[in-house]
């Protein structure tokens, strides 16, 4: 159990709230992702190894909507958990104390237990929750859940890597 009043609590957490909100300028320079896969606009909460809120503004000129469904559009669950798994690499890469990640890349490794609770819309705003379960050496493993106006949309278990950029797969 975390002691609240211990002085040395508060200054690590007034210490990381000094870099926070994180904008898209720093989340660009995180992830390698672009538009129209950068599903992660500005984080707004982080415990560095802990956990982590970014935010995802549902918009409705994103291009999965022509097809996802026309006159009906909707945020294909697949897009949700990869936005969770962002705001998970995030929370590694870019962390006001984390090593340097310049010459890294964070690879989702699997997900279990997606559940879709309701549909996600245009004018939403998805509130990203994700935390820690799990991490030895390289392998991450977190819990996330994406909420809508207080109300859970979708939850998942997901897993990720962190290797090198220039390291080849096979």
């Amino acid at each position: 159990m975390t002691n609240k009043s211990n002085p040395a609590n508060s200054k690590r957490k007034a210490k990381n709230k000094n870099f926070l909100p994180i904008h898209i300028e720093k989340i660009m320079q995180s992830l390698p992702h672009r538009y129209p896969l950068l599903l992660v606009d500005k984080v707004v909460e982080m415990e560095p190894k802990k956990s982590i809120t970014a935010i995802k503004n549902i918009t409705f000129n994103e291009p999965q909507f022509a097809g996802h469904f026309p006159n009906h559009p909707i945020m294909p669950g697949v897009l949700i958990i990869e936005a969770m798994a962002q705001a998970g690499a995030l929370m590694i890469t870019c962390a006001e104390d984390a090593e340097d990640y310049s010459n890294k890349l964070v690879y989702f490794m699997s997900v279990d237990s997606a559940k879709f609770r309701k549909p996600v819309i245009p004018g939403d705003c998805l509130e990203l929750k994700i935390k820690v379960v799990q991490n030895r050496g390289a392998v991450w493993k977190f819990e996330g859940e994406a909420v809508v106006d207080g109300q859970k949309v979708a939850e998942a278990h997901f897993a990720a890597m962190v290797v090198d950029k220039d390291k080849k797969i096979t």
